[in-house]
């Protein structure tokens, strides 16, 4: 019974021991591959083929899977590189790749870790093409750079399997003493052009108010000259009124001895009162004030000129010019002055130098 039981106990053991074996035999014969995955298998250390997405079957213990590879795009930053600039400045410079798995095999057996081979020849390539460029053409030709660095590397990882999708500098950082001159430099240029804006807009300020000026000043002697001309042609056209108003009314000596009573008073007013001008015809009007008041002496009517009845009033309206209406009254003033010195000798009597006397 003994022996009965430890061959059954050890028939129970081997049948476990087969089951796990025949469960590891198949989890070693089937592979399943996630989306965007491949797995490089190898048959007795030799490449058999590439398993794709899906469900697989291998031959146990025969096949084994190498490596698996992410087929998706990957992005790897890599740490700042000391590099020196053409003219002997020191910069740090961080980068970015973007890449793509395309070919599984190659990957795996053409290099032995393809991240480290991207890194170790965008270093290389960053170095080379810095070299050639100073400090300002490294600041301001980021996408030259960019450009060269994916030509090297995609050339370069072409034959690992790779394809560099793009390059990216993260970060150019100058030293601190070229970042405080750079600052300064920024700032006076800045204030340079302020300086400039300033001046233009003070310069233009100027210009507009001396034009400003210069107009008002134009306007203003236009404003003047009209004004005089009107005032000189409104003076002229009331003598020619007052003129032919008294020619026509054929006023006597009492009128014009009244009329000169009454301007008396507005000549004494004058500061400069110590000379008068005394009117031709004044003396034939004192003669008729001393005949109003009773004294007789034969008096002779002021007499009007043989042309005031026959002439008409020569009073117009404004001239279109003004330089012409100026004139017009100019001329037509000189002859009223002419025709009324004439008119007052003819109608005075002759000069008596007692009565000048008594005045």
């Amino acid at each position: 019974m003994e022996d009965l039981n430890i061959g059954a106990i050890v028939g129970i053991i081997a049948l476990i021991v087969f089951v796990i074996f025949i469960i590891s035999v198949i989890a070693r014969a089937l592979q399943i591959v996630p989306q965007a995955e491949t797995r490089v298998v190898e048959r007795l250390g030799r490449y058999q083929r590439t398993l794709e997405a899906g469900m697989h079957l291998l031959v146990p213990f025969i096949d084994k899977v190498r490596q698996k590879v992410d087929m998706r795009e990957q992005v790897v930053s890599f740490p700042p590189q000391s590099v020196i600039t053409s003219d002997n400045l020191v910069v740090e410079i961080d980068t970015v790749i973007y890449f793509q798995v395309t070919n599984s095999k190659d990957a795996v057996y053409e290099i032995a870790n393809y991240i480290v081979g991207m890194q170790q020849l965008t270093v290389t390539t960053i170095r080379n093409v810095i070299g050639t460029m100073d400090l300002e053409q490294t600041l301001t030709s980021r996408d030259q750079i960019n450009g060269q660095l994916r030509g090297v590397l995609d050339e370069a990882t072409g034959k690992w399997g790779i394809r560099v999708n793009r390059v990216e500098l993260k970060a150019i950082e100058p030293p601190m003493s070229v970042k405080d001159s750079m600052e300064k430099q920024m700032r006076a240029e800045r204030d340079r052009r302020a300086a400039i804006l300033t001046a233009e807009g003070v310069k233009q300020s100027q210009i507009l108010t001396a034009e400003g000026e210069k107009q008002s000043a134009i306007l203003k002697a236009e404003g003047e000259a009209q004004s005089r001309i009107l005032k000189a042609e409104g003076e002229a056209r009331a003598i020619l009124q007052v003129f032919d108003a008294i020619h026509e009314g054929d006023a006597d000596s009492k009128l014009l001895s009244y009329q000169y009573l009454q301007m008396l008073p507005e000549i004494a007013k004058g500061t400069n009162n110590q000379m008068w001008f005394v009117p031709t015809e004044f003396t034939g009007a004192l003669k008729a004030i001393s005949a109003g008041f009773g004294v007789e002496e034969d008096l002779e009517p002021l007499s009007r000129s043989e042309r005031s009845e026959s002439r008409k009033s020569r009073i117009t309206s404004a001239l279109a010019d003004p330089r012409a209406a100026l004139e017009e009254a100019r001329r037509q003033a000189e002859g009223v002055s002419a025709e009324a010195d004439k008119a007052g000798t003819e109608s005075g009597r002759p000069f008596d130098p007692n009565a000048e006397k008594g005045q």
